[in-house]
């Protein structure tokens, strides 16, 4: 019995991705490729920690009809890096909950936090002397917490938003070595961060924070 090709329209929902598609792909790549990292022979000074001072940029794309945002801030930022050979390294960036305020047309009507860790997979460029080029991509989790509106429009419209976005990150950066082992950064990002928005239960759009994250510090191996 002959078999029907598929057409030429569902052949193209099954190639279709979403944020979520591409982040379970990369988190497949950065698994995958662990064990032969391990296998490669480790740097004598694996280890690279930085402080950072990071301009938060949202992009702030809202589906809803409320026109939201939120504020551009500057927050810190810790990252601990692991050399699993002088050119590969695998970096987990951390930070304690940042408050941001929540406009709706400009606005404010709430706020929330949001704790964002983040953890890439780089390629660091070596052949440069003291100039360290890297790129890198990875996952972002970000959980919101301590969800606020006021108190005029939790009556009108009953608002919530969702507590976890998980997406791609994808960051390019530099670091200087100004004296041994001590090294000047410079680091760009770009997360997938989003939230579904919902009014007395029901869905009514998507925000999507999606933010550039440009960051300068100070770094130290060993």
């Amino acid at each position: 019995m002959p078999v029907e090709e598929p057409s030429s329209a569902s052949k193209k929902v099954v190639i279709m991705t979403t944020p979520k598609h591409t982040a379970l792909a990369l988190s497949l790549v950065v698994i995958a490729s662990l064990p032969l990292m391990a296998q490669a022979e480790t740097p004598s000074e694996p280890w690279l920690v930085r402080v950072r001072a990071v301009e938060l940029l949202s992009r702030n794309k809202d589906t809803t009809p409320l026109n939201l945002s939120i504020n551009d801030r500057v927050i810190p930022e810790l990252d601990i890096s692991y050399f699993f050979t002088e050119n590969i390294a695998a970096e987990l960036v951390l930070t304690y909950p940042q408050r941001q305020r929540l406009s709706a047309g400009g606005t404010r009507i709430g706020s929330f936090k949001h704790l964002p860790p983040t953890l890439t997979l780089q390629y660091h460029f070596t052949d440069l002397g003291a100039f360290k080029p890297y790129v890198g991509v990875g996952l972002n989790y970000t959980h919101l917490s301590s969800v606020h509106f006021n108190p005029a429009v939790v009556s009108a419209l009953h608002p919530d938003i969702s507590r976890a976005s998980f997406g791609a990150a994808f960051q390019i950066g530099l670091d200087y070595e100004v004296s041994k082992n001590v090294y000047l950064n410079l680091d760009v990002k770009r997360l997938d961060l989003s939230t579904n928005v919902t009014s007395s239960g029901t869905k009514v759009g998507e925000f999507k924070v999606d933010p550039v994250l440009i960051g300068v510090g100070v770094g130290y191996r060993f």
